[in-house]
C-alpha cells in the first residue's frame, strides 16, 4: 500500500507541477473562458491518519450466531493517501471529489478473527471556503457522500469476497499559499466518515451496526 500511495503521490505532483508551470507562464495575457473555470479548481495529496471505531451488536441471523450472543468488530489504525479535487466557484459555494487509499485488517470477535483489507474512498462533496483568514490562514468546511470499497488481500484476506459500502463525510480545516503567486499552498485538516461495518457478505458476521473513522490530514495542494 505504501509503494502504490508513493506512486500516486509523484504522479500527482509531477501532473500538477506541469500545470501550475503552464499557467506561471500564461500570466501576462488575458484567461479563456475554459482557463478562468479551470484556474477555481485545485488538486490535493495528504497523508492521513485512519483511526478506526470498535462497534457491537447482535448478529442479524439467529442461524449464523454460532452461540455468541454479540460480534465485536474493530479496524486497526494505519496511515492512508487522500488524493483530492475542488472546484471553488465562490467562497461560500465549492465542489470536491475525493479518493483515499489505505490498507489495515478488520478485528472480529468470532472466527475468521481477522480479515486484511485493501481501501478505497470515492466520494463526492460540498465545500464552503470562507473568504475571511483565521491567522492568516484561509478555513474551509464541507460534506459529502459516495462508497468505500473493502478488497480483502490476497495474504490476509481469508478468501473473503469483495465489499462496497455507502459512505458519507464531513471535513474541515485550514489551508494557507506559500508562494506569491498562489499555485502552491499547505493544508491541514481533520475529517470523519461513516459507514456501515464491513461483513464481506458472511452473515455471521452481519451486525448492521454504523462505524466511523477519524482522520487528520496533512498535504499539499496546487492551483492551476
Amino acid at each position: 500500500m505504501i509503494r502504490k500511495a508513493s506512486t500516486l503521490y509523484a504522479a500527482l505532483l509531477l501532473a500538477c507541477s506541469a500545470t501550475s508551470a503552464v499557467a506561471l507562464a500564461q500570466t501576462d495575457t488575458p484567461m479563456t473562458p475554459l482557463e478562468k473555470q479551470i484556474h477555481r479548481m485545485d488538486l490535493g495529496v495528504a497523508a492521513v491518519g485512519v483511526y478506526n471505531t470498535t462497534v457491537s451488536g447482535p448478529v442479524v441471523s439467529p442461524v449464523a450466531n454460532q452461540g455468541a450472543t454479540d460480534v465485536t468488530q474493530f479496524g486497526s489504525n494505519t496511515v492512508g493517501v487522500l488524493a483530492e479535487v475542488r472546484y471553488i466557484a465562490r467562497p461560500y459555494f465549492g465542489l470536491e471529489f475525493n479518493y483515499g487509499e489505505a490498507r489495515y485488517t478488520e478485528h472480529y470477535s468470532v472466527a475468521p478473527s481477522q480479515i486484511q483489507t485493501k481501501v478505497n474512498e470515492y466520494t463526492f462533496g460540498y465545500l464552503a471556503t470562507p473568504p475571511h483568514p483565521i491567522f492568516t490562514l484561509q478555513p474551509y468546511v464541507g460534506a459529502g457522500a459516495g462508497t468505500t470499497a473493502f478488497k480483502p488481500t490476497s495474504g490476509g484476506g481469508e478468501g473473503a469476497p469483495e465489499q462496497a459500502r455507502a459512505t458519507y463525510y464531513y471535513t474541515l480545516g485550514v489551508q494557507k499559499y506559500i508562494d506569491d503567486a498562489q499555485h502552491f499552498g499547505l493544508r491541514a485538516g481533520f475529517r470523519q466518515t461513516f459507514l456501515l461495518a464491513p461483513d464481506f457478505g458472511q452473515n455471521y458476521l452481519t451486525i448492521l451496526k454504523h462505524t466511523s473513522s477519524f482522520e487528520p490530514q496533512v498535504g499539499f495542494y496546487l492551483r492551476y
